[in-house]
């Protein structure tokens, strides 16, 4: 296969889904997909890994599809990571300023003081470390202290953290794919590069990513970040309660969500009938597609309580000014958008990714958020972009260093 220069690779590793997205990023910073490759996911429950080889697998095909589709060899990734295990916390750092004017190993000195006053146990490690404001002396609300004058720097910064064993586990899944993990993203973040706009992050908003183990919930204002949760409860839930309900394959379930589905059960015409497979040898019946709503609307409902009680108990109910933008692909579920308005009380909007070329009309849809976000996170940081997508035999930089400590961590 042909090699490309500045190929970065966008791996997010779902619980119902796996899928890989090839992009070039040319010098102008301009991304264009030259490759998507998806696979069913059999290896992980609430966006963790419980089985690695399934996981394997399954990246395994992902990955193949794209690289046929982009004509490139894939041998290093951006992933995502999720699961109720990742928790946020803020905290603040303070320096002293040498030379009387802020410089950049000014800001790195504070961001790694508040990073180190972080108290963390042994089985747990930081994914990120994100600035939300600086304060230079007694100025507050700096989004760029360089070259601001001043005797002491301040930095408000919100610390991302996981379980050092569930990121072991996905880097563990990619390397036996044959795949090298340039970096882990969380997911919401990542999701939020792709779907959100500068205006949104600046008046406030609350980004909902709905896959189908988790809900990822990621607020901003005034330009940063603010919140970040990760929910136990997603679009699997919706399949697992139509099986029970309507007594149906897991499989069949998923399908007739899908297809058929409705979040808010007075959408639904009497007359409108569905055929749902029966268990076994048991035969098919036919059903009205009331029954579906009526069984799907309680669990969006109760999704969309569970984001509205972790935006009330964080604080920020009262700044979200561009309301809720819902992503993933629970997220197409016909109704959803009129339940989300709903319960939540707020402006809600349907995302997808944009700021990419290439194939843009097979990634404009929300289940392909996360994948695009990944990628332009890594555009984000074009010192990795190197070896972002295509091995270039220098596997050195801070991210690889980080996946080291990791898988060392505990073997």
């Amino acid at each position: 296969m042909a090699k490309r220069d500045h190929i970065v690779v966008g791996l997010d590793i779902g619980t119902t889904k796996i899928c890989a997205i090839v992009a070039e990023v040319n010098e102008e910073g301009s991304v264009n997909i030259i490759g998507v490759g998806s696979s069913p996911s059999r290896g992980l429950r609430k966006g963790v890994v419980v089985n690695i080889e399934s996981t394997v697998e399954s990246i395994k095909k992902a990955v193949e599809e794209a690289e046929l589709m982009a004509a490139v060899q894939i041998n290093s990734v951006y992933t995502g990571i999720a699961g109720s295990h990742i928790s946020g916390e803020n905290s603040r750092g303070v320096v002293a300023l040498k030379k009387q004017e802020v410089t950049r190993l000014d800001v790195q000195r504070a961001v790694d003081t508040a990073r180190s006053v972080a108290v963390l146990p042994q089985d747990r490690r930081i994914l990120h470390v994100l600035p939300r404001e600086f304060m230079v002396d007694d100025q507050d609300g700096i989004r760029e202290p360089l070259g601001m004058s001043g005797s002491r720097l301040e930095v408000d910064v919100h610390i991302i953290t996981g379980a050092v064993t569930s990121a072991q586990n996905i880097i563990k899944s990619v390397n036996r794919a044959g795949l090298d993990v340039v970096d882990i993203v969380l997911q919401p973040l990542a999701s939020s590069e792709a779907v959100l706009t500068p205006e949104e992050r600046e008046l406030g908003v609350a980004m909902v990513d709905m896959g189908g183990g988790t809900t990822d919930l990621a607020i901003f204002a005034e330009g940063s970040i603010r919140h970040t949760a990760v929910l136990p409860i997603g679009g699997q839930h919706l399949s697992t309660d139509l099986a029970i309900g309507l007594r149906t394959p897991q499989a069949e379930a998923e399908r007739i969500k899908i297809r058929k589905g409705v979040a808010l059960a007075e959408l639904v015409k009497d007359d409108d009938m569905v055929e749902v497979p029966g268990v076994g040898d048991r035969p098919a019946r036919t059903l009205s597609r009331k029954l579906l709503a009526e069984i799907i609307e309680p669990r969006v409902e109760e999704m969309f309580d569970l984001v509205c009680r972790e935006i009330t108990r964080t604080g920020y109910e009262g700044i979200l000014a561009a309301g809720v933008v819902i992503t993933g692909g629970t997220s197409m579920l016909e109704g959803i958008l009129e339940a989300a308005e709903r319960v939540l009380d707020l402006p809600v909007r349907r995302g997808v990714p944009n700021g990419v070329g290439g194939l843009r009309d097979i990634v404009s849809n929300p289940i392909y958020a996360t994948g695009v976000g990944l990628i332009l996170h890594a555009r984000h940081h074009a010192e990795e972009l190197e070896m972002a997508g295509l091995r270039s035999g220098r596997r050195v930089g801070r991210a690889f260093g980080r996946m080291r400590e990791w898988m060392l961590e505990f073997f």
